[in-house]
């Protein structure tokens, strides 16, 4: 009887340890409806509520594991077994077309969407070793990167760029009131190392996002923590040193999981030292973005006149350092609501606006630096984000989330001119308080609707101001007189509210074919007031303008055969003028730009085909998109035509007589068009490979010039093997020559000015300046994992020590770099 009972306990111990839990493996938290069956599908089971499910009936074989959310994964009974009864899916899998995103504000396999995306994740973020975020988006398919000092980075897609490119931080806008046109440098407030992955939608994007998502949405994700039915502190150090510019970044983060809540904080430094540009000249031109004098009078230093450079080869005035702070708590509230409260902070120290610290007021005299001082003050952002996410499971309502946002971002601009003592401020902050409700219900087995709303409002504020400095033995030690500063922007205050509805459908036809259809209806209104009128008296002081735009998405995906996908988008976006556009005063090669109230919105029509080709049991995939995009009432920055017009700004007088005062203006049509083809996969059980083309064309069709910030043909390749222990790569880039005749020289947001001078007596710019060199660089990278807890890597960037400069950037690309780095995790 006892031997009986043994046996029976034994028996029942066994098909009770044959009872799994399912986990989601971003947040640790149990998924319900996971469905599970072998190969030939004649076995199969459902989890409940808890995650759980019986696999006794499953025989020693491969069981699959399928959920909408979630790549499709498979793995052994015995291994599951083995590892303590646990499985856990993620998002991603080795077969390309199972990649889950969640740029649409709801996942979805990239294998339904017709839009191009592109996916960067946290191992190829790493293997990148980028100094910034910016760094991370240029080895983004489809992205270039605009800089015009190191603390910055101004991504390109389809030809727009600043307020143009929605920045989008876990599920928050941070564009803002004055993102402003030419070149942005917002994108480096989110250190590269706590990104958990990052999204990019391209094409016009205004049915999810709303306004500026004309040339596409950069979504970054940061990292999560998760659940863990067992107590668990897990930590990690990062620590980096790169040669080109003296870079020293320090990273620690630890994470608290627990079975009701879990926490993750992190903590980044980084101090980057004064940039060295290659010394390789194979373009020609000797002494293209030397810098012969700096000024030394940053840091509290005076110095009369410009200082010698002994070194040509460092960029002077160009380090600064930054420091990242996140928090996150991760808590559910019940089976179906879980709360996430995500708190951000970045701050930098002054930052040297290189390319303005290098103007001249002769250009035949290299020593006549028109500025002593100029710099942005320290760039600071603060987000503090609570979402909730519900799962109420009903006919109406499948899952939603509710975003609540607050945002304080400052910024300052401090400058003096060399032979001056007086140095002006400009300070602008902006609240921005938004909330946003996205949900999402299956309506049938392949149809599902998403609906949502947004309310976004800025609250700007602008202050100017003028010191006159003290000087005792070349130090500043206080200030005597002030004196007034126009400010940048509406000194009287200014606000900007946008109010959204938007749903989207999306239904699988047929087993080949999907179709996504979406709307949006926005509307904006803007304020703003002007006190002073001591320098410039507009027609109105106390504006108000209100925009309403209703935007559409049709997408389609067929795919005829397992190998094969076509898409097929039309889409229109919308971009309503800003504080920035309407409001700004601002000088920049001696041209002032100036308000103008009469703007009107613009808008993008687009029409774009896909296609892509699997190899490999789709392990491999050759891609390309091509695209037109149609721009109507597009802003231009043009010259006012105001005979007898003069104004007075930082000493400086502008007249309309020479074109040297300019406003924001709405022109009729232009166009934008070009192709991205890539191709990602495995070349061999360890061997890796990825690479792409991208070509941008833009044209005005009412005055016959080029479009702004078209970028020349440039393409990125890779190859890497990886194994248990070892990782090892190489990168080639590349960028194809810009002619000064494809050049917006009007609007000068091109920078032609910053490019290789041909003819130094030339009347015309166009003949006078080159354009843009073509260039090519080498890199290599490994890494080595010395065990579970620390792993070595190093990258050699720019191997030839090639100068170049990307397209309409300010300052010379980083020369030959060495980067060592140690990862550590416990």
């Amino acid at each position: 009887m006892r031997w009986i009972l043994v046996l029976f306990l034994c028996i029942s111990s066994t098909i009770f340890a044959q009872q799994i839990t399912v986990y989601d493996g971003e947040t640790g938290k149990e998924i319900e409806a996971v469905a599970l069956y072998n190969s030939d599908k004649t076995i199969s089971a459902v989890t409940d509520e808890n995650g759980k499910v019986d696999i006794s009936d499953f025989k020693k074989e491969i069981i699959y594991f399928s959920h909408v959310s979630y790549a499709e994964f498979s793995t052994s009974k015995s291994l599951i077994l083995q590892n303590d009864n646990v499985v856990y899916l993620s998002k991603e899998s080795e077969q390309l077309d199972e990649v889950v995103v969640s740029v649409f504000k709801s996942n979805a396999k990239t294998n339904r969407i017709a839009e191009q995306i592109e996916i960067l994740n946290t191992k190829e973020i790493q293997k990148l070793s980028p100094q910034t975020s910016a760094d991370v988006l240029e080895i983004i398919p489809g992205i270039r990167v605009q800089r015009s000092q190191l603390g910055g980075g101004s991504p390109v897609l389809r030809g727009m760029e600043s307020n143009r490119v929605l920045l989008v931080v876990d599920g928050v806008r941070m564009n803002n009131a004055i993102y402003r046109k030419g070149h942005l440098q917002n994108s480096i407030t989110v250190a590269p190392n706590m990104l958990d992955r990052t999204e990019v939608v391209f094409g016009p994007s205004s049915v999810i996002y709303g306004s500026d998502a004309l040339g596409g949405a950069i979504h970054y994700y940061t990292k999560t923590p998760k659940l863990s039915k067992d107590k668990e502190v897990k930590g990690s150090f990062f620590s980096r040193f790169s040669t080109v510019n003296d870079e020293r970044t320090n990273q620690a983060s630890i994470e608290l999981r627990f079975p009701k809540w879990a926490s993750f904080t992190s903590v980044s430094h980084s101090d980057f030292g004064d940039l060295q540009m290659g010394e390789n000249r194979s373009h020609g031109f000797e002494n293209w973005g030397k810098v012969f004098y700096y000024s030394e009078n940053l840091n509290g230093n005076y110095n009369p006149n410009p200082t010698l450079n002994t070194d040509l080869g460092v960029q002077r005035n160009t380090g600064y350092n930054q420091t990242d702070i996140l928090q996150k708590f991760y808590v559910p509230l019940s089976r179906n609501t879980d709360l996430k409260v995500n708190v951000q902070y970045s701050t930098s120290s002054d930052i040297p606006r290189f390319d303005r610290m290098t103007e001249l007021t002769d250009e035949t005299d290299p020593s006549s630096l028109k500025f002593a001082e100029w710099y942005y003050g320290p760039q600071e952002r603060l987000l503090i984000s609570p979402q909730l996410t519900i799962n109420p499971k009903k006919k109406w309502l499948n899952e939603g989330t509710f975003t609540l946002a607050y945002q304080n971002v400052r910024e300052s601009r401090i400058q003096r001119r060399f032979g001056s003592l007086e140095r002006s401020y400009r300070e602008e902050e902006v609240n921005i308080y938004s909330l946003n409700g996205d949900f999402s219900v299956a309506l049938a087995k392949n149809r599902n609707l998403g609906y949502g709303f947004e309310v976004a409002y800025n609250d700007v504020n602008s202050n100017s101001f003028g010191k006159e400095l003290n000087i005792v033995n070349n130090q500043i030690t206080g200030f005597s007189n002030d004196f007034a500063v126009q400010s940048r922007y509406p000194d009287g205050g200014s606000s900007y509210l946008s109010s959204a509805l938007y749903a989207n459908y999306r239904q699988d036809i047929t087993k080949k074919s999907t179709l996504n259809f979406g709307m949006r209806l926005t509307n904006t209104q803007l304020r703003a007031k002007w006190n002073d009128n001591t320098f410039i008296t507009l027609p109105d002081s106390d504006i108000s303008l209100a925009n309403t735009a209703l935007t559409a998405t049709v997408g389609y995906v067929y795919k005829p055969a397992r190998s094969w996908q076509f898409n097929a988008v039309l889409s229109s976006g919308f971009r309503s003028p800003n504080i920035d556009d309407v409001g700004k005063i601002r000088e920049k090669s001696n041209r002032l730009t100036i308000p103008n109230v009469d703007l009107r919105p613009e808008h993008a029509y687009n029409a774009e085909i896909g296609v892509e080709k699997y190899f490999n049991k789709r392990k491999f995939r050759i891609g390309a998109n091509v695209y037109y995009m149609l721009l109507s009432n597009y802003i231009y920055r043009d010259a006012i035509n105001d005979p007898g017009l003069s104004l007075v700004y930082d000493g400086e007088t502008f007249t309309t007589a020479n074109q040297q005062i300019l406003a924001n203006v709405n022109r009729r049509n232009a166009y934008v068009t070009g192709f991205t083809v890539n191709y990602q996969g495995k070349l061999h059980k360890n061997w890796m490979t990825s690479g792409s083309i991208t070509y941008t064309q833009g044209r005005t069709f009412d005055t016959d010039e080029p479009m702004s910030s078209i970028p020349p043909l440039f393409g990125n390749f890779d190859v890497n093997y990886v194994n248990d222990n070892v990782e090892a790569g190489v990168n080639f880039r590349f960028n194809a020559t810009k002619n000064i005749e494809d050049f917006n020289i009007n609007e000068g947001i091109d920078n032609h000015e910053l490019t290789p001078i041909v003819d130094a007596t030339a009347t015309e710019d166009i003949n006078k300046f080159y354009g843009s060199p073509s260039w090519a660089t080498v890199a290599i990278h490994s890494a080595y994992k010395i065990n579970s807890n620390f792993k070595l890597q190093g990258r050699l960037s720019n191997i030839f020590d090639k100068h170049y400069r990307e397209f309409a950037s300010g300052l010379s690309a980083p020369g030959r770099n060495l980067s060592l780095s140690v990862i550590a995790n416990f």
